[in-house]
C-alpha cells in the first residue's frame, strides 16, 4: 500500500557557470592579434513543475537532492560555451514550498504547467576580451564561472479537493469515499484508520464531476496538535465545500450534538474563515438500530441551538446500504456551482505569484576576519568567497586583479587594523597567500 507523503525536504544545487579563457588571436595576416577569450556558458537551474498527473510527493521520499548541470567554458576565437539544460522536477498541483532557514513561503504551485525557478544557475565567466584597457592591451585575465545558487526547501502538498469529508475518527468518511468514488480509502471499524488524506473523483450523471477527500479523523485538541489534528486542519484548508460527517449510532444520544460542536471549535481555533465555507451536515450510519431516534433528537437540536447563525443543512444517509448517498453528492454538487473557487492565495498574507526564488543572501559587503591557533588570518565572507571562486588564480594579471578587488572592499584595512604583519599567512576559503604592505 502507498504511503500520502504530504511533507518533505530537498536540496537544490544548480549548476555553475563555465570559466572564460585566456586566448589571443594568432591569425598569419592579423600582426596585433590581441585577445579572443570567449565567455563560459550559463550554469542549469533547479525549476519545479507542476505535473497533473502527480498526486503526491511519495517520488521524492527516494530522491531528495537534485543537481544541474554546469555551463561549458569559453573557447578560442570568442567563443561562448554552450550553456547548461536547466534540470526540471516535477511536482503535484497544491505544492507548497517553504525556505528551511527562514521558513518564508517562496512559492505556491496550483496550475497545471506552473515553474517556481528554486536554484539559479551561475553566470559564465568572462573571457579575456573584456578586460583589455590601453594600459593593458592583452591581459592574461579571465573570470571562473559563478558558482550555482544552493536551496533547502521544505515541500508541503495540500490537497486541492473541491469537497472535504470532516468529523471524527469513524464516522464514515472512508466507507463513503469508497462508495461515490473509485477511491479505496482504508475501511475497518477501529479509530484512526485514515492517517493520510485519500483523494477521488465524484462523477454525477448529470454530466458534473468534483474532487473529494476523505480527511484524516479529528479530535479534540487538534488544533493545538492533538492526534490527527494539525495534518488534517493542513488539507481541509483549500477546500471549497465540507460535508461534516456525524455518527448517529451512538448508544449515547447526546454524543452527536457534542461532536458536532467539538469539530466546529477546532475548525474554528485554527482558522475562523472555515466555517465560513458551506457546510452540509451529514448523519451516518442511518442502517444501525438505534440512528432514526438519535437522528430526529439531533435535528430538534440542531434546530434550537442559538449558538449557531443560522441552522445548518442535514442529511442522512448510509453509506453501507448507499441510502441516501446519491441526494447527498447532488447537493454537495449544487453548493459548489453556488460557491466561488477559492484562491489559494488568500489565505497567506503575502501574495505569492512570485515565480523565481532567491536565497536570501548575506550582505554583500559583509566579510569576517579570525585567527586560528597557527596564527593564520582567516578572512571570510559570501562575497569575498564568490569572487574568490570566480578568479583564475593560474593567471597573474588575474591574481593582481582580485588583490585590488580586496583593497577595493577594505579588507587590507582591516587586517592593518587588527594589527597584521608583514610576511603572515592570510587565508581566504582554500586560497591562502602572504600579506605585503
Amino acid at each position: 500500500m502507498n504511503t500520502f507523503v504530504d511533507q518533505i525536504k530537498i536540496e537544490a544545487h544548480a549548476g555553475r557557470g563555465g570559466n572564460g579563457m585566456v586566448a589571443f588571436r594568432r591569425e598569419k595576416y592579423v600582426p596585433n592579434g590581441g585577445p579572443a577569450g570567449g565567455d563560459g556558458g550559463r550554469g542549469g537551474s533547479i525549476i519545479l513543475k507542476v505535473d497533473p498527473g502527480l498526486r503526491t510527493l511519495m517520488d521524492f521520499r527516494y530522491h531528495r537532492i537534485f543537481k544541474a548541470a554546469n555551463g561549458m567554458a569559453g573557447g578560442s576565437k570568442q567563443k561562448t560555451g554552450a550553456s547548461a539544460q536547466d534540470t526540471v522536477v516535477a511536482v503535484p498541483a497544491g505544492t507548497t514550498v517553504k525556505d528551511l532557514d527562514s521558513g518564508q513561503v517562496i512559492g505556491d504551485l496550483v496550475e497545471d504547467g506552473q515553474e517556481l525557478i528554486i536554484a539559479h544557475g551561475g553566470r559564465g565567466g568572462r573571457g579575456n576580451i573584456h578586460f583589455a584597457t590601453p594600459k593593458n592591451p592583452a591581459p592574461e585575465i579571465a573570470e571562473n564561472g559563478e558558482p550555482g545558487e544552493d536551496s533547502y526547501l521544505e515541500l508541503e502538498l495540500k490537497m486541492l479537493a473541491d469537497v472535504g469529508l470532516v468529523g471524527f475518527p469513524s464516522v464514515g468518511k472512508s466507507t463513503l469515499l469508497s462508495v461515490v468514488t473509485g477511491a479505496r480509502p482504508k475501511v475497518a471499524a477501529y479509530e484512526f484508520t485514515t492517517l493520510v488524506p485519500n483523494l477521488g473523483m465524484v462523477m454525477l450523471d448529470d454530466g458534473r464531476d468534483f474532487a473529494m477527500a476523505d480527511m484524516p479523523g479529528l479530535i479534540s485538541g487538534a488544533a493545538k496538535g492533538v492526534g490527527l489534528g494539525l495534518k488534517f486542519l493542513r488539507h481541509i484548508e483549500r477546500t471549497r465545500v465540507l460535508l461534516h460527517l456525524v455518527d448517529m449510532s451512538s448508544e449515547d444520544p447526546e454524543q452527536a450534538l457534542s461532536r458536532f460542536h467539538v469539530i466546529n471549535h477546532e475548525l474554528a481555533s485554527y482558522d475562523p474563515e472555515l466555517l465560513k465555507r458551506p457546510q452540509i451536515v451529514v448523519a451516518t450510519k442511518m442502517d444501525m438500530p438505534n440512528s432514526a431516534d438519535n437522528f430526529a433528537h439531533f435535528k430538534e437540536q440542531l434546530a434550537a441551538d442559538e449558538t449557531l447563525p443560522e441552522t445548518p443543512q442535514l442529511m442522512a444517509i448510509s453509506a453501507l446500504t448507499h441510502q441516501g448517498t446519491r441526494e447527498l453528492m447532488l447537493a454537495a454538487a449544487d453548493l459548489l456551482d453556488k460557491t466561488p473557487s477559492f484562491d489559494a492565495n488568500s489565505h497567506d498574507e503575502q501574495e505569492e505569484e512570485t515565480v523565481e526564488y532567491r536565497p536570501q543572501q548575506k550582505r554583500a559587503v559583509d566579510f569576517k576576519i579570525t585567527r586560528d591557533s597557527a596564527g593564520t588570518w582567516l578572512v571570510s565572507g559570501e562575497k569575498l568567497e564568490r569572487l574568490l571562486a570566480m578568479t583564475d588564480l593560474t593567471h597573474q594579471d588575474s591574481q593582481l586583479r582580485f588583490a585590488r578587488q580586496l583593497r577595493r572592499m577594505g579588507v587590507d584595512a582591516a587586517l592593518r587594523k587588527r594589527g597584521i604583519k608583514d610576511g603572515e599567512t592570510v587565508q581566504i576559503g582554500d586560497f591562502a597567500f602572504e600579506f605585503v604592505q
